[in-house]
Formats: structure tokens, sequence, C-alpha cells
């Protein structure tokens, strides 16, 4: 895919597209249709192959097709049962409902989007380590409120990026293996799979029920959970772990545009971007993209938010619409941002000698020290670093711990 206006979007490749979506909302009818069969819901004669029977060919039929009934999983399923013979279509879908379908296959493709973005966060925590194990000693001033503070080193600076990834990587990772399935029928009560079961003769039918959204889970690689459709905390939670993602990228970019500044010139990405009228221009392309999916993050999040508290009834009128759109972007744009960053951390120049005359040139760095040194007589220390380097130490250690434990 590629966006005209997001630049960068062909990098999260074929995540939260269209196809993908419909793809994995295949793969939702596919497993329940199976654990209805291994449950003794639907006969034997039921069991068939449901996987590639949609693609992308089909995804504009369906897309028109939706506005007649609000959602994209009617044409799906109406299509489905075309192409399957007899008794599997008779069986297929039985006990859901479309929102089963859309928010199990979103949970999919959310998985597999978390998981690019876990595997860029990897590269950036170890390009980071070499970074501050390279050039941490480099002494630097430090900028508080957009003024020269106090001498730090670049290992501050850059210990600033890793806490925040690290930050970020720690809850993808924690949010992963929580990811669940949403499988409640028209009004989350699973009554007709239950129904079913009864009809069938099968003892304690509405533990049937439940058995069936374990084994769809299983079958998927989800999570059971009771039906959420209108506690959307599952969704939330993503929308919130995304937003931490591009906070961490936006911070790093924020810096290094800073930094690159012809002023202060301390940093510089690895291959500027060219002007249209300016040809002596390298601007830090890279780091404005990665700041505005920053800024555009917590707006899509906010949807995804007050459409959990507007969810009413036993399913939302509206409020779960809006959340499809919001997720895709917000995901999608997410992905390219951490690759954004990925890349523009491998390519990172850092000047050293640049850092260490904007030092020396600043006025009133050791304002603070001298203070110090008022209060109780001595020696000034010639860094003056604090416990920065323990600090520093100690984030190395983090990132170093977050490897092994993600290997």
């Amino acid at each position: 895919m590629s966006d005209l206006f997001w630049p960068g979007d062909e990098r999260a490749g074929s995540l939260l597209s269209d196809a993908a979506w419909l793809a994995a909302m295949e793969s939702v009818e596919a497993a329940w249709l199976a654990a209805l069969v291994e449950a003794g819901v639907a006969p034997a004669a039921a069991q068939h192959p449901v996987s590639g029977l949609i693609g992308a060919d089909d995804v504009a039929s369906i897309a028109t097709g939706a506005e007649s009934g609000g959602n994209p999983a009617i044409g799906l399923v109406a299509l489905l049962r075309r192409r399957l013979p007899v008794e599997p279509a008779r069986w297929l879908h039985r006990g859901l409902t479309s929102q089963d379908v859309i928010d199990t296959g979103l949970m999919l493709c959310l998985r597999d989007t978390l998981h690019r973005i876990a595997g860029e966060q990897r590269r950036q925590l170890q390009t980071l380590i070499m970074i501050i194990e390279t050039h941490g000693d480099a002494a630097q001033v430090g900028r508080t409120l957009t003024q020269h503070a106090v001498p730090i080193t670049f290992g501050v600076t850059a210990t600033g990026w890793l806490t925040g990834i690290a930050d970020a990587a720690e809850a993808v990772a924690a949010l992963l293996p929580t990811l669940p399935v949403q499988l409640g029928g028209a009004a989350g009560t699973l009554a007709a799979s239950t129904e079913l079961a009864r009809l069938r003769g099968l003892d304690r039918p509405a533990e049937v029920s439940w058995r069936l959204i374990e084994s769809t889970a299983a079958r998927l690689g989800l999570a059971a959970r009771p039906p959420w459709h209108v506690a959307r905390a599952p969704l939330t939670r993503v929308a919130d772990a995304l937003v931490g993602c591009t906070d961490a990228c936006g911070h790093l970019a924020a810096d290094v545009a800073t930094l690159s500044r012809p002023e202060i010139g301390e940093l510089a990405e690895g291959t500027g971007g060219g002007s249209s009228t300016m040809p002596h221009k390298r601007n830090p392309a890279l780091s404005v993209l990665i700041r505005r999916a920053a800024l555009a993050a917590p707006a899509q999040a906010s949807v995804v938010h007050l459409a959990a508290a507007t969810a009413v009834d036993q399913r939302p009128d509206g409020a779960w619409h809006a959340e499809w759109a919001a997720l895709r972007d917000l995901g999608r744009r997410s992905v390219t941002a951490t690759a954004q960053t990925t890349e523009l951390l491998a390519g990172l120049r850092i000047d050293g000698e640049r850092m260490a005359a904007n030092l020396a040139a600043a006025e009133g760095v050791r304002a603070e020290q001298r203070s110090m040194i008022e209060l109780v007589r001595g020696e000034p220390d010639p860094d003056y670093r604090g416990a920065s380097t323990l600090f520093v130490h100690a984030a190395v250690r983090r990132g170093r711990r977050l490897l092994e434990e993600t290997t």
C-alpha cells in the first residue's frame, strides 16, 4: 500500500489493509466452523477448509455492499457460503454475529502489527545500546526549557531515548499474549450455539459454548475470554500501547530535529531530505515524519476511547463502527513511525567535537555547581556529571535484559 499524504506508509506493507482484515475474518469463520464440528454441534459433513476462498479481488464488491448492512462481515459470510459446499455453507457462521467476526479479525491484524513493532523495537534497543557504548561519554550541554542548564553527557540524552523505547517495548510485550477472541453471538450470550448444542443432545450445552470459545481461540492463537461487545478495554489497551510507541519515537525524533539545527549541529540524519527550492538544505525528513505520527496518534486513540465510553446496550450503534478506521490508521502509522525510527538511529551522525564546543561556549552552566561549593567549601568536580553514569549503565542493563527476554 501507499498513501500520497502519509509518506512512508508503504513500510507497513499489508498490515491492517482491507485484504488482510478480510483474510483474518475468513480465518475466524474457519476456526469457528472447525470448533462447531469438533464439539459435535455441527455434523462431520460440515467440516471443510475455509481458507483462500476470499481474496484481494473481492475487497471492492464486499466494501460496496457493506453500506446496506453497516459492516463488511455480512457480505463476507454471503460470499463464503456461495463458494462452499452445501453442508459447510449451512453451518458457517452459526452462533456468531458480525461483530464477533470483525473484532476477532481485528485482533489477528493487531497482533501482526504489534509483532512488527516489537521487532523494530528490538533493533532500536540494540542500536541505542551501541550508540551509548560508543558515544555515551561525549560531553554535552544539558538544556532545560530551551536554555542551557548544566553539563551532561550524550549518554544522558540517549538514555532518555532508550528508556522511552524500553517502556514502549515492555507495554507491547505484555499486551501480545492477552489479545482475546470476541465470540458472543447476537447479544453476547452465545444463545444460538447453546441452543444448537441442546438440540443436538449434548450435555451441559452452555459449557459447550464456552468450549467453543476456547477451541476457536486456540486455533487462532488468541486468548479466550467472555464476550466484550461493549467492554472495549481490549482495544483501548492496544490503542494506548500504540500511542506509547509513537510517544517514544516522537521524543527521540524531536531531539534529533532540534540538535541537528545548523546553529547546534550536534546530530544529523544519515541522509537528510532535500528541498524543492533550496538545494543547500538537508532537512531532517525522517525526524519530521516521525514527529508527525506522534502528533496524530493521540487523536486517533481518542476515537477508540470515545467509542468505548459511548458503547451502549449489548452491541453499540456507531461507536463500534468508529473504531475501525481509527485503529487501522493508528496501527499502520505506528508501524511506519517505528520503522522510520529504526532507520533514523541506524544512520544517526553524532558530532562529539561540536557537543564539546557548544558546552565550552555555554555561559552559566557551572552556576549550580558554584552554589554547591559556596555551601560546602571544596574543589569543583571538573565533569559535574552527578550520578548520571549510574543511570546510563542501569538503562543499558535494562535494554540488554529486554533483548534477552524477547529472544
